[in-house]
């Protein structure tokens, strides 16, 4: 794998040199771990004239799931309270001391993550290395991550696969009369029983008037019969982040409005789907799922956007938004998940996460698999 981290060192050293910096500083820990394999915490990588450094504040811990660093880097660990900062503004920071080596490599201009530095740790680095001229690296990172390898996706996958075991194990069991609180925590440790490194983001249980809600924070309310549930939940898989949400009803028959919403709901999610393919613009990916919802007069019920990318972060580019500028390549996983809550009597939410793929290669590939049909538990 050690050629994989290489390559992708070598794309975004092409997008510095083409912008006339002579070494990037990379801060943002999942950009860290795309580029180095690992991203021990507080750590810092720097892509230099002469060699690439992974800069940590210790010894990188043998923790299989957080990765390893790739061998082919050269890993520096700080002495315990010193960097080349002293004990000034900045000291025991793996920034500062990584710039400080790239000035010891002749290095005379910096590219650095400003969008993730504070203002303390830049002008810590400006003060370490005043003869830096420090530029912006902007979301150069997060653009070459966009595009996942098979390697990545597979990962993903088996993420997916974790989360819907651990939603269909949930299904089985008694639900009435238990907490939204109490059915996320057995839902966050049955992923880890299922081999994942621990839940992609707070899973989020929502019942009746709560249910509906994107990114509803469980609480002590009861699940009660007649009541639509809405479960979100994802596995991280050695740091990759997949994402499913369903939407149920406990106990009995489903009410007429409930069935209703749900179908709308269903045929906007599956008309977002159908136009995932490379080259689609994410604003037309958006208006498909939305104009259904629109139509159906729940324009004021939707939220912002209605999917975005997933990988090491469980938000990432690109946004499916009406105002989102630019095209889905092949490659690329997102979320596809519309929802419409009403006040005082909930909604629905349904969420896949899928693969873009070319019409030769059968579509837009779905991980996430458990069943959207509206069950009654």
């Amino acid at each position: 794998m050690s050629e994989v981290y290489a390559t992708r060192r070598s794309r975004l050293r092409d997008h510095v040199t083409a912008a006339g910096t002579a070494a990037a500083l990379v801060t943002r820990p999942a950009n860290v771990r795309y580029l180095a394999a690992a991203a021990p915490q507080g750590s810092a990588l720097l892509l230099g004239r002469r060699e690439d450094i992974l800069v940590c504040a210790g010894p990188p811990e043998d923790r299989p799931y957080e990765g390893r660093p790739d061998d082919n880097l050269r890993v520096h660990v700080l002495a315990p309270n010193a960097t080349g900062a002293g004990m000034g503004p900045g000291a025991g920071d793996a920034a500062v001391a990584a710039a400080d080596l790239a000035l010891a490599q002749g290095t005379d201009s910096l590219a650095v993550e400003e969008h993730h530095l504070t203002v303390t740790r830049h002008r810590a680095i400006a003060s370490v290395a005043p003869g830096l001229r420090l530029g912006d690296l902007g979301g150069a990172v997060e653009q070459i991550r966009v595009v996942k390898d098979e390697e990545e996706i597979s990962c993903l996958r088996i993420g997916a696969e974790i989360a819907d075991q651990a939603l269909g194990e949930l299904l089985e069991s008694i639900l009435v009369g238990r907490t939204e609180r109490h059915l996320a925590l057995e839902l966050e440790r049955r992923l880890v029983d299922h081999g994942a490194d621990g839940p992609a983001f707070p899973t989020s249980v929502a019942t009746g008037p709560n249910s509906g809600r994107r990114g509803h924070r469980p609480t002590d309310r009861r699940v009660e019969e007649g009541d639509f549930l809405t479960v979100c939940l994802g596995a991280t898989y050695r740091g990759y982040r997949c994402e499913i949400g369903r939407t149920f009803v406990i106990g009995t028959s489903p009410a007429d409005w409930q069935i209703e919403l749900y179908d709308l709901v269903f045929a906007a999610q599956r008309a977002g789907r159908e136009s995932l393919a490379p080259g689609a613009a994410y604003r037309d990916v958006d208006r498909a799922a939305r104009h259904v919802l629109d139509s159906a007069g729940y324009a004021e019920a939707l939220p912002p956007l209605t999917g975005h990318g997933v990988g090491l972060e469980i938000d990432e580019d690109p946004q499916l938004a009406p105002a989102a500028m630019g095209k889905l390549d092949a490659c690329v996983p997102v979320t596809v998940e519309p929802g419409v809550h009403l006040p005082g009597r909930g909604g629905v939410r349904i969420d896949d996460t899928l693969v873009v793929r070319p019409e030769a290669d059968g579509g837009p590939e779905l991980l996430t698999i458990t069943t959207k049909e509206l069950l009654a538990l």
